[in-house]
């Protein structure tokens, strides 16, 4: 087997570790008995209905007969080779998935599901019967039971924290969410108060109910739309001190610019619904897969006011083209803003600023937790790193395995 399909085959292993094949240690069980008959799913209540890929819950069912309920088991999908480790009562959307079971008692099913992420796996053949043909025929490491246990629980905890950062990631963008729905449509007042048509005074506009004091303009009137450039290949500097936008965002470097920010870059072709701020002082260049905006710093607009606007905006549904998905100048100029005071934009924009700070404190928060984890999986799978001390004294386990 070659290097590629194994943890690590150049470090020795400790005493009483081995490498054992999958298919030694796993069973492999069709799925076909767990298969949902109604693809009419509920969002919150049921037997989770398990799916590959990032979507994983398509929904809940209430076919309470053909649960997999003897857990914990490894989901493999033999199409895209992805792993999940599942310990709730499930049924799954199709065939596609398979499921594997510990064959043997001295086995840690989550150390194993670790283990197997670790590898580095490219299927040597097209077809797409991975786990039967290839998977199964992988090595991974084989320590005692007490010290897959100890392993399996320090990957856990990190895993857990993992989790409970996700939750917080959500809960923030739910809760701004809401603040956007309400900032955007009804301001905020000099108090500091969301303003309600009970106590304040609303008016009708394109745009639906909005304060009185508000105006709605089109984005042609507040800015003018730019034509991004083209850049020559000897132009794109490593070092540069200006930032090369397109479509996809920040692309490359440049000594090059077509301003100097602040400022929004807005999608031409491609993926039409990607805006892009740029900060105070920096210089841009932006290729001609985009568009910028230039302002009319004489009118009234707090610049990230009108980013965090658009950003709502589905740009989707503006597109023109039946192939490559394509925006045109005359239709973004017709994009209705609600437009309230200067100072009143600022306010709603430090308030969301606010939330996307604490969401991005998070999410760094989180790529240090995935870092470590990463970094203990190879130290602690491959038996760089030895458990014992964490684990002496347990002598009764010891004994058993």
């Amino acid at each position: 087997m070659s290097e590629k399909n194994t943890i690590d085959n150049t470090t020795s292993l400790p005493d009483g570790w081995r490498m054992v094949k999958l298919v030694d240690i796993l069973e492999y069980e069709q799925p076909q008995k767990y298969i949902v008959l109604s693809e009419h799913y509920d969002d919150k209540n049921g037997v989770p209905v398990l799916t590959a890929g990032k979507t994983f819950i398509l929904g809940y069912t209430n076919e309470n007969f053909g649960v997999c309920d003897k857990l914990p088991v490894i989901l493999f999908d033999d199409f895209t080779t992805e792993i999940k480790y599942i310990d709730f009562p499930f049924k799954v959307k199709s065939s596609a998935i398979k499921i594997l079971r510990k064959k043997i008692e001295t086995l840690d099913l989550f150390f194993i599901f670790n283990a197997i992420k670790l590898i580095k796996f490219k299927p040597g053949s097209e077809h797409k019967r991975f786990w039967i043909s290839e998977y199964s025929k992988l090595s991974v490491t084989f320590p005692p039971i007490f010290e897959q246990r100890k392993i399996a629980e320090i990957l856990e905890t990190v895993d857990n924290a993992i989790e409970k950062t996700d939750k917080i990631i959500e809960k923030y963008k739910r809760i701004k969410q809401g603040l956007m729905q309400d900032l955007l449509t009804r301001g905020i007042d000099e108090n500091g108060n969301i303003r309600r048509e009970e106590t304040h005074t609303f008016k009708n506009s394109p745009l639906g109910r909005i304060p009185e004091e508000w105006d709605v303009v089109r984005l042609g009137d507040i800015s003018e739309i730019v034509y991004g450039e083209r850049l020559n290949d000897l132009d794109y500097l490593e070092n540069g001190n200006s930032f090369v936008f397109g479509t996809a965002g920040l692309i490359a470097k440049s000594n090059k610019f077509v301003g100097i920010g602040e400022t929004i870059v807005l999608p031409r072709k491609g993926s039409i619904n990607n805006k892009f701020y740029i900060n105070p002082g920096q210089k841009f260049f932006v290729i001609d897969t985009a568009f910028y905006l230039r302002f009319d710093y004489k009118k009234d607009i707090y610049v990230k006011y009108l980013f965090i606007y658009l950003n709502r905006v589905n740009f989707e549904f503006l597109n023109e083209a039946t192939g490559v998905p394509s925006l045109n100048r005359n239709t973004l100029k017709k994009i209705f803003i609600p437009l309230p005071s200067l100072s009143e934009q600022q306010r709603i924009s430090e308030i969301l600023s606010q939330i996307d700070q604490a969401i991005e404190k998070e999410q760094q928060y989180k790529e240090k937790l995935e870092r470590l984890k990463q970094g203990l999986m190879q130290d602690l799978l491959t038996g760089k790193v030895r458990v014992n001390l964490l684990i002496e004294g347990d002598t009764e386990n010891v004994s058993q395995a």
